[in-house]
């Protein structure tokens, strides 16, 4: 067992369920999506996409490129939620949820990409 995979794959798979449990919930309910999950899931993300540097192979440059788009839109939700809480003066309304979840809900489906290419890379591998 290579514990470089082993790391490599507990970080992927990690960023992905992260990002999946702040997307989770009703839509227009902040009770539902808690700041300190996304902000997990950036930090994970981020140390997922490090990970990814270094393969110079198609399928790592896929990867990096998967891990690159979920690190943006998850920074992008961040953003989005700073503006609301901090500098907005209607907090984080309904509509500004709803755009944090959806652009969180857009690295989601880049992780899952991710993953799906983890996977396939996985069953593809010869002894």
């Amino acid at each position: 067992m290579n514990l470089e995979k082993v790391v490599f794959g507990f970080f992927i798979l990690l960023a992905a369920t992260l990002n999946f449990g702040f997307v989770y919930g009703d839509l227009s309910n902040p009770d539902h999506h808690d700041v300190t999950e996304l902000f997990a899931a950036v930090v994970v993300n981020l140390i997922a996409t490090v990970l990814k540097f270094g393969d110079r192979t198609q399928i790592g440059a896929v990867h990096l490129a998967t891990s690159l788009v979920a690190v943006l839109q998850l920074v992008a939700a961040t953003l989005v939620w700073f503006y609301a809480a901090h500098v907005s003066p209607d907090g984080v309304t309904s509509a500004r949820l709803a755009a944090i979840v959806s652009l969180s809900a857009g690295a989601l489906f880049a992780n899952v990409v991710s993953v799906v290419i983890l996977v396939a890379e996985t069953v593809m591998l010869r002894r």
